[in-house]
């Protein structure tokens, strides 16, 4: 669900790039939720060292059925959005963590699939993206036990307790400080790809999948809303299953944050008010994050050409003992990876395939031969 995370960086970038959110600088911060995900609670193990190299802010999707203060979805806005309620449960299928090094050296944009198996903070081994929805929901079913009848207060304070986990499990995995914190849910993408008038997109083979909706020709198309969803979504049908929909949705954040720097999304008055109303209905940040200087963060980060990669992956088609698909890792290799991203240590070659050109995904035997990317659109899988 890099989808999320892509159009909230997107959205982000586009306010700090044309300086119309300093117009509206204090209404800005000051409607856009926080989140205390960051300080260990008293008896907790302390995070790795904060000097390791790079401002680190790890950005994440939620597919919650909810906005940003905990409000629950209509029916209507679900079928928009190709989904359904789902009893409240929350998966982060979107994990990335945003290296930015302070010694000026390229800063990366690194995934990590949803289903990588690591430990979990009270939980033993599990995929990573159910840190959030476990933890969530222990939490919330002892608040209702506790007499709490808000609803949307439940979902609001058993989020944070969900972000916590996550982040201490990523903090484990990578052995890398979480400085900063920002989340998207799927009501503030659907909303960011129709400010921006839909993304383009490129397929070296037309594809379909009825379980996330996706249904699309070979060739450069342009995706928004709930096309756009489906887009990033699929996992199905794909030659690498999960692997190749983390390049997907790597291409659609390059895409992105080309057409904003590009095209007159930035001259747009339409466009920002878009942009600003879905920053605030669904952005959730830490406490410390200053929204706009990350918007100009961004900026540079575009400007300065970011590197998109993946975690080192032992394979993608693992089995857990009790029989769960999974992704397994080498987490030596892991944690040296990341490490060289901000130059401590020399980092070993990710074997994941670019995000990028259309050579990146491969091709099926006998398949028609990979398309040329046009500028700012990369053709994958």
């Amino acid at each position: 669900m890099t989808r999320r995370v892509a159009i909230g960086l997107v959205s982000l970038l586009a306010l700090g790039a044309s300086g119309y959110a300093y117009v509206t600088k204090d209404q800005l911060q000051s409607t856009v939720p926080t989140t205390d995900a960051l300080t260990p609670r008293a008896g907790e193990p302390a995070p790795p060292p904060a000097d390791d190299g790079a401002e680190d802010i790890l950005l994440v999707g939620s597919d919650a059925r909810t906005d940003a203060q905990g409000n629950a979805l209509p029916a209507r806005m679900l079928r928009q959005l190709r989904t359904e309620a789902n009893n409240g449960a929350v998966n982060t299928d979107t994990m990335i963590l945003l290296r930015v090094p302070k010694n000026g050296g390229k800063p990366s944009a690194v995934s990590i699939p949803r289903d990588t198996w690591t430990a979990i903070p009270g939980r033993g081994q599990a995929k990573i993206n159910s840190a959030y929805g476990i933890a969530k929901a222990h939490f919330a079913q002892a608040l209702r036990g506790q007499g709490e009848r808000d609803q949307a207060k439940v979902e609001r304070d058993s989020d944070t307790e969900g972000r916590r986990v996550l982040v201490q499990a990523v903090q484990d995995l990578t052995q890398v400080r979480i400085d900063h914190y920002a989340e998207i849910n799927l009501l503030g993408f659907y909303l960011m790809t129709e400010a921006l008038g839909g993304v383009k997109v490129c397929l070296n083979h037309a594809t379909e999948d009825k379980d996330s909706g996706a249904n699309f020709r070979r060739g450069e198309q342009t995706v928004s809303g709930g096309e756009a969803l489906s887009f990033v979504r699929q996992r199905k049908n794909l030659p690498r299953g999960d692997l190749d929909r983390i390049v997907r949705q790597q291409a659609f954040l390059s895409s992105a944050l080309h057409q904003v720097l590009s095209a007159g999304t930035l001259t747009s008055p339409g466009t920002m008010t878009g942009l600003m109303d879905a920053v605030h209905r669904s952005l959730t940040l830490d406490p410390g994050l200053d929204l706009l200087q990350f918007a100009q963060q961004a900026k540079g980060i575009a400007s300065g050409d970011l590197a998109f990669a993946t975690i080192p992956v032992v394979t993608a088609n693992g089995r857990s003992e009790d029989g769960q698909s999974i992704v397994q890792i080498d987490l030596k290799a892991v944690r040296e990876f990341v490490a060289g991203l901000a130059g401590r240590t020399a980092a070993p070659s990710s074997p994941q395939a670019p995000a990028g050109g259309g050579s990146g995904s491969g091709a099926a035997p006998g398949a028609a031969p990979l398309l040329r990317d046009t500028p700012g659109v990369p053709c994958v899988n």
